[in-house]
């Protein structure tokens, strides 16, 4: 049996077991599989490996994408540059971390832009905000990082008036905030500064209208959800693990 699988917490929103065995089904690939597993630590990963020694290949989400780096043997330069890690290839017992995040939010992103490049807002300051800003920064799209804390971003929620969100066209959700089963939630924003002119962008994929991007389109807004990009970077992850 050849394993693959995907580690995190929570993990009851994710489609990435569904979307693998689906796709190992229709190529006839009975010896494949894909499992969850959900971790209260990253410190439990070792123990992982020890448990499930056929593993060659974990994608990895929230919230163990920056955490997770110490526990690799290397790193790729994408990797690197990022500050954080989406997808494990395992090899003779090696680890190395990719992010194919970054190939995943490029490929959402750059059709909507029609090449504008607006300033932008990228709420939340994890893992895959990295990716996020990655793209921004090789794409040449100015932008702030919104976080909680001030220390992990470039300004709080609370700074967030409406002539800045007015300002800024385009607004990324990187946080799980408003993800199954808490769909009522959303990044606390100043909604009505939101219009016509906005595109909002969510990582979540479940729901498939998330609460953020109903308020967004309420409003007019151009609006995409984490469905693609998870596709995408999926199909990147198997492309990595087979190479």
């Amino acid at each position: 049996m050849t394993r693959y699988g995907l580690i995190g917490k929570p993990l009851s929103h994710s489609f990435s077991q569904r979307y693998f065995n689906d796709k190992f089904k229709r190529e006839g690939l009975r010896d494949h599989r894909y499992d969850l597993f959900e971790l209260d630590d990253i410190a439990q990963l070792p123990q992982l490996f020890d448990d499930a020694p056929d593993l060659r290949g974990l994608n990895v989400t929230v919230p163990f994408k920056q955490s997770v780096i110490p526990y690799l043997h290397e790193v790729d330069a994408l990797s690197a540059a990022v500050g954080a890690v989406n997808t494990i290839r395992i090899v003779d017992g090696r680890l190395t971390g990719h992010n194919t995040d970054v190939e995943g939010f490029r490929r959402t992103l750059l059709p909507m832009l029609h090449g504008a490049k607006p300033r932008a807002l990228v709420l939340g300051s994890g893992g895959a905000s990295r990716a996020v800003a990655y793209v921004l920064k090789e794409s040449g799209i100015k932008f702030r990082v919104v976080s909680r804390e001030r220390s992990r971003g470039d300004m709080t929620y609370d700074l967030l008036e409406p002539i800045v969100v007015d300002v800024c066209r385009l607004i990324i959700n990187t946080t799980p905030l408003g993800m199954h089963p808490e769909t009522k939630a959303l990044p606390p924003l100043p909604y009505d500064a939101i219009g016509s002119h906005h595109t909002l962008i969510d990582l979540v994929y479940n729901p498939a209208q998330t609460a953020f991007l109903r308020e967004g389109s309420l409003r007019g807004a151009a609006t995409a959800n984490g469905l693609h990009m998870l596709h995408a970077q999926a199909d990147a992850s198997w492309s990595l693990w087979n190479s």
